[in-house]
């Protein structure tokens, strides 16, 4: 979306000092103004670095001086937008996520969110159901319709032929308060046990959870990948794929790689997957060493003809956006 807004405007980007959000940023060339970090797990630290991005971010948004801004329900965009008389457009594919909601729904102009959604989930929070504009997709499909970025993959030692990747839980975001935490290291282990003839990816999320993994999965052939890496790239060279039910579940899935879901905090969108065919859920151990070995029997063909036929069914949510934008900005989007 951003690509497609700089043909014809002037763009701000900004993001907090996030591991995953710099080095992809970093990857696709992105110029972004970094204001601040992620407040981790504490929520007295989520809180204290909530304060300083509003401080700081709010000066270089004032200078800049928009016409519209636009944030995944951002707190800090809702708030020093409707602090400084900027219209903020909101999207969502999770309103599960009760603090973030609150925070920023109530300050938004409008909210885009897929069409499986319940706009009842969202008006709950203080949006008018009118202002909740929905679009037939996935936000995923702009990633897969999108460029894919090469050469961010490391060497890898890959000895067998067949690979699994595993994608880690987001256990520092806010979502995962009230929720049990997975231990996913006997999973990791046992998937390795059971699958030697299978190369094991691990993809971790932060520095912290990178380290515990390599200290728990030291001596085996297990590869924690140290760097950020372009989610198509990786997925390229994936034949089964264990996530917690996320981003990258979804990504998967609609790739058609043989996707399964752990479901470590239960997602509209890996729901709705699921109910469609297009991901398998195994929330204990041995249910996942089941669908591992379903899967890599299955008909892989099938697989990527129906995610396929269900990426193509789906509308751009970029079309829906730029009617509001036009509403709203002086240049043309």
């Amino acid at each position: 979306m951003i690509k497609r807004l700089e043909k014809n405007n002037q763009i701000l980007i900004t993001s907090r000092n996030y591991r995953e959000a710099s080095d992809i940023a970093k990857i696709r060339k992105l110029k972004v103004k970094t204001v601040g970090k992620h407040g981790g797990a504490d929520l007295f630290n989520k809180l204290q670095a909530s304060t300083f991005r509003i401080s700081h971010l709010s000066k270089i948004v004032r200078k800049f001086s928009p016409d519209v801004a636009i944030s995944f329900c951002s707190p800090e965009a809702s708030r020093i937008s409707f602090g400084l008389g900027i219209k903020h457009i909101a999207f969502s594919n999770f309103p599960f996520i009760n603090a973030t909601m609150r925070l920023s729904l109530p300050l938004s102009y409008k909210l885009f969110t897929p069409k499986h959604i319940n706009k009842k989930e969202y008006t709950k929070f203080g949006i008018n159901e009118k202002d909740i504009i929905q679009y037939k997709a996935l936000d995923e499909y702009i990633l897969i319709k999108g460029k894919s970025f090469t050469s961010t993959l490391p060497k890898l030692k890959l000895d067998q032929k067949q690979t699994i990747l595993f994608r880690t839980v987001q256990t520092q975001a806010s979502e995962v308060h009230g929720h049990k935490p997975l231990n996913i290291i006997p999973i990791i282990k046992r998937i390795a046990k059971d699958f030697p003839d299978f190369n094991l990816i691990v993809l971790g999320r932060y520095y912290e959870q990178i380290n515990m993994l390599k200290e728990n999965l030291r001596g085996s052939k297990i590869i924690v990948l140290n760097k950020v890496v372009d989610s198509a790239e990786i997925l390229s060279i994936t034949d089964v794929f264990v996530g917690s039910g996320g981003t990258m579940t979804s990504e998967a899935a609609l790739r058609g790689i043989p996707t399964i879901s752990y479901n470590a905090i239960p997602m509209p969108d890996e729901q709705y997957l699921v109910k469609m065919g297009l991901v398998n859920r195994g929330t204990t151990t041995n249910e996942i060493i089941s669908l591992i070995r379903k899967l890599q029997k299955s008909n892989k063909k099938e697989i990527k003809s129906r995610a396929r036929k269900f990426l193509n069914s789906m509308e751009d949510p970029y079309t829906k956006l730029v009617p509001i934008l036009k509403e709203l900005m002086k240049g043309t989007p």
